[in-house]
């Protein structure tokens, strides 16, 4: 009668095996095209048509998508797109979602908890613009009260739900969305 002598260290390469075997094969496929490849990247980030959001472009559009955590571009001719990785609403209770269109920009953007998030945080306060302050270097404010796109210092929020409802990027990136969108830029928020 033979025996079986298990180690740890075959233990652990038998199960490495079993699991990457499955993808060593989907990888060996021939059939992949390349609108599968760009329909969906390592980052998750699922590729979006503005045609299925907005009639047409008018100053530029953009689609922040709450589910892949991704901001979605495109300029007034449809020749530019972009996407952007993002914070988004810790809660689906905090999420806006909808049709907006960005009102006001400003650079250097100053911080004013709301009411509901003072209930919460009663230790929050007021903050001027700096290295503090939550909105980052640059703000675009939308059509719904205290709903903005912005950028944040704390880079460890973006991908993550963080946010109050806003939809945060990082803070060069912003800086980028900032010179792009003109004041009237239609957004929807899905």
């Amino acid at each position: 009668m033979s025996s079986i002598h298990l180690t740890r260290r075959s233990i652990v390469m038998g199960s490495v095996a079993a699991l990457t075997t499955p993808t060593l094969l989907r990888a060996q496929d021939t059939d992949v095209t390349a609108s599968s490849i760009n329909r969906r990247n390592v980052s998750s980030f699922t590729s979006q048509d503005w045609q299925d959001h907005f009639d047409t472009l008018g100053n530029g559009a953009i689609v922040a998508d709450t589910a892949s955590r991704a901001l979605h571009y495109w300029n007034a001719d449809g020749t530019d797109y972009r996407i952007y990785p993002t914070s988004v609403p810790r809660t689906d209770e905090l999420t806006k979602r909808g049709y907006t269109k960005i009102v006001r920009k400003k650079v250097g953007p100053d911080w004013t908890p709301t009411a509901s998030m003072m209930e919460r945080f009663p230790h929050f306060k007021y903050m001027p613009p700096g290295p503090d302050n939550p909105l980052g270097t640059h703000a675009m404010y939308l059509e719904w009260p205290a709903y903005l796109i912005h950028g944040t210092h704390d880079t460890r929020k973006i991908g993550r739900q963080s946010s109050d409802g806003c939809i945060g990027l990082f803070n060069p990136m912003i800086e980028e969305l900032f010179g792009l969108c003109p004041i009237g830029t239609q957004v929807r928020i899905i």
